[in-house]
């Protein structure tokens, strides 16, 4: 496996958290949500997006609602439904854990060196 693989199969694993912590700040629409994740290096299309978005829209975790662009069609804004800032909440809960399980994993391993 490459190191590549590797990431990509990482960033499947979250990359439902990141798009809820990107919304946590603010509404915001699927071009913005695309450009961010790729400012961090999360590689996404809108192809991969876009069934994340109505997954979590039909889980009560997301709201939208239509804006008019000063250029082209109106652009739908998701936010965060109070459902999803507190699933969000239970996301970074399991992340601190499971970094701390990764952590304690990998300070054996070189206490073990």
């Amino acid at each position: 496996m490459t190191e590549e693989n590797v990431k990509v199969q990482m960033r499947k694993g979250i990359l439902e958290y990141c798009i809820l912590a990107i919304l946590a700040r603010g509404a915001n629409y699927a071009p913005r949500i695309i450009a961010e994740l790729k400012e961090a290096e999360m590689i996404v299309v809108e192809g991969t997006l876009y069934p994340i978005l109505t997954r979590q829209k039909n889980a009560g975790l997301l709201t939208y609602h239509w804006e008019e662009s000063p250029q082209g069609p109106p652009r739908k804004f998701y936010s965060l439904s109070e459902k999803g800032y507190e699933y969000l909440a239970q996301w970074d809960k399991a992340w601190e854990d499971m970094v701390k399980q990764i952590e304690n994993i990998r300070g054996k391993a070189a206490n073990e060196e």
